[in-house]
């Protein structure tokens, strides 16, 4: 049997076992998803969100590229959001990375990889941001684990920017934004990052919009 002819086979062991404990279990699952969180992560096949968090599909809202980022050019993660923000009404997003990130270790170097480099480039921006703090750190590992933490805040930054949130967060609405690290020796999640709705003081003025008045 082939590797991927396995994934069929637990596929179908797992539908039975659904419907084994509730049989309206997929009657339930193919209705209009109602999920209360989005979840921006990495795409690292060690960081599967639903398994971390322990929710059911269904339960949350999935978006996940290279190092976890949020890039304002990015019309891939911006549909995302959007549609997350405006039409699903989710509650709360999580920017989610995890600690030993190949992304994030691979812009930490100097290295020529190829296409991959402009998009390493948006991290790379992040370490000099705050290169006095990282360069201060002599510790690699140490500087790597800090550097994990400070670019996924960064990105929590960056959705603040968007026009997306900040129009949810005119009329009032949610989300809460969050930045999580995972821990892959442990199995859990540090909190690094948390922003209550209707909050944009932590981002310069300069990104923040005016919706009131006519261009």
């Amino acid at each position: 049997m082939q590797s991927y002819q396995k994934l069929l086979l637990a596929n179908k062991i797992w539908a039975e076992d659904k419907k084994e404990e509730d049989p309206s279990y997929f009657v339930n699952l193919a209705k209009t998803q109602t999920p209360e969180f989005l979840w921006i992560g990495c795409a690292d096949s060690r960081v599967p969100a639903n398994e971390i968090t322990g929710t059911d599909p269904g339960e949350m809202f999935v978006h996940r590229n290279v190092a976890n980022m949020v890039v304002h050019t990015d019309l891939n993660m911006l549909s995302v959001l959007q549609y997350a923000v405006e039409v699903l009404k989710v509650k709360h997003i999580m920017v989610v990375g995890h600690y030993q990130c190949g992304g994030v270790k691979a812009a930490m170097s100097n290295l020529d990889l190829g296409l991959i480099n402009k998009w390493l480039r948006n991290i790379k921006d992040v370490h000099e941001k705050h290169e006095n703090e990282l360069l201060a750190i002599n510790n690699f590992e140490e500087r790597f684990d800090r550097m994990v933490e400070l670019n996924v805040m960064e990105q929590v930054k960056n959705l603040a920017k968007t026009t997306i949130i900040q129009k949810a967060w005119q009329n009032g609405e949610h989300p809460y934004l969050h930045g999580w690290v995972l821990n892959l020796n442990t199995g859990l999640i540090n909190s690094v990052s948390d922003v209550t709705h209707n909050d944009s003081s932590f981002i310069n003025p300069i990104y923040r919009f005016d919706f009131t008045k006519d261009h």
